[in-house]
């Protein structure tokens, strides 16, 4: 990898961890959920600072090709993701049942 395009992957995830960091200022995105990004845009500023570490950590795990590990971690990650967000919309999904049973019952109370 060249050290253009190093620079340019650098600057593009400072900024995003940047962005992050403001939205959670802002309260516009829970801590919680912003932590696993920012895990990840570290650990991508680690990995584009040292790309000699990528082929040394796919070769330790026993994988042919850096790029393949690569792809196994952010499909490992997208999965996490996922499965996270699905437990918090299920339990929004609770909650704004027992919500709604509360304000027909108040309601029907009055």
């Amino acid at each position: 990898m060249s050290l253009k395009t190093q620079i340019i992957i650098a600057v593009i995830i400072i900024a995003a961890l940047l962005i992050i960091m403001n939205m959670v200022k802002k309260k516009a995105l829970e801590l919680r959920y912003a932590l696993a990004w920012l895990v990840v845009g570290g650990c991508i500023l680690i990995l584009d600072f040292f790309p000699k570490l990528i082929e040394k950590l796919s070769a330790l795990m026993g994988i042919y090709s850096p790029i393949n590990m690569l792809f196994f971690w952010g499909f490992c990650f997208s999965l996490g993701i996922i499965f996270v967000l699905t437990v918090a919309v299920s339990r929004l999904s609770i909650r704004i049942k027992e919500l709604a049973q509360e304000l027909a019952l108040y309601k029907h109370e009055e």
